[in-house]
């Protein structure tokens, strides 16, 4: 990233401190406003008051089953799912023009919780498998676009795959702005070679067919394959056995620099990190410091190495 440049993504507008909640408070996160707002351009939402619900409101539950729940006040049993309805799918297409690479929601919100939001089934059972209604209707019209809730975040892998996710698809949205041709699709995919093979070996063959093959495909069917596949590959979690495996390939680079007692060093960290004794960043570190003396060109270029800013320490964890 250069200059001020930030990543725009979308977020629930409690969780900048906007106080939009149904009781007029709001659910501040400081990580998100704070930290991540150093590098992520904000474009808060708030379904409730955007689709013209006034603050303070009374609250609301989903109601009905978990393929069609219905949106409906929990003292007088007002029915509002149309309401929302109507404004999330004009909301969605407006959105179209902010080219978000990412958006955090507010765990547990009718409207914008992503997973596990009670359900009041008719059947009289309280089902905790339900999608807020906005929520939905985002990921159904941005499939490809990076998505976590703010509950999720606090987990240090998933905190720091989402944040991966969202930086790989911005770098992805600048190739397609280059335009589409090839040449730079060859180019991305060389730099990110070892940040897919890091989540999932299967996708990196794949893929790697796919750039080889471009030639066969046009430009706009090979572009939206390829896309998909990337986003598809880092939803998978990055592994101490995957990482320790990008590793070991990475020192295969070294095979005539690298003194014996410099390997088994190496080897050592990447071991004791698989084994959950040190952090990602330990062996890392050393890796490019090899990399910088060394002068490899190919390892300083892959992303795989600095797929985020180190400030915000996501691999810092054992």
């Amino acid at each position: 990233m250069q200059g001020n440049e930030r990543i725009r993504v979308g977020v629930s507008a409690c969780l900048l401190g906007e106080k939009v909640r149904y009781d007029g408070g709001h659910k501040l996160d400081r990580f998100i406003r704070d930290t991540l707002g150093r590098y992520f351009h904000f474009v808060p939402v708030c379904p409730e008051v955007e689709c013209g619900l006034p603050v303070p409101r009374e609250s609301m539950h989903l109601a009905g089953s978990l393929e069609n729940p219905r949106l409906v006040t929990t003292e007088t049993k007002v029915d509002l799912t149309e309401k929302m309805l109507t404004w999330a799918r004009k909301k969605v297409r407006e959105l179209e023009q902010e080219e978000l690479c990412g958006f955090i929601f507010k765990t547990g919100s009718p409207s914008s919780g992503l997973r596990q939001i009670q359900v009041f089934c008719d059947d009289g059972v309280v089902r905790k498998q339900g999608v807020g209604l906005f929520a939905r209707t985002f990921i159904e019209h941005f499939p490809r676009v990076p998505v976590e809730d703010d509950g999720r975040l606090h987990d240090e892998g998933i905190r720091e795959n989402f944040i991966e996710r969202v930086f790989t698809f911005w770098r992805w949205r600048n190739c397609l702005k280059a335009g589409k041709k090839r040449g730079n699709l060859v180019k991305f995919h060389t730099a990110h070679k070892l940040l897919i093979l890091s989540h999932s070996p299967t996708h990196y063959r794949a893929m790697g067919k796919l750039v080889a093959e471009a030639k066969k495909l046009r430009p706009t069917e090979l572009f939206d394959r390829y896309e998909k596949l990337l986003m598809d590959a880092l939803s998978r979690k990055a592994t101490p056995a995957k990482n320790a495996n990008v590793l070991h390939h990475i020192m295969g680079h070294f095979k005539k620099e690298l003194s014996s007692w410099e390997k088994e060093e190496l080897l050592d960290l990447v071991e004791r990190y698989r084994r959950g004794e040190v952090p990602l960043i330990v062996p890392i570190t050393l890796v490019k410091h090899y990399v910088k003396k060394y002068g490899k060109e190919y390892l300083e270029n892959q992303v795989y190495l600095n797929p985020h800013p180190i400030e915000l320490k996501l691999r810092n964890h054992a």
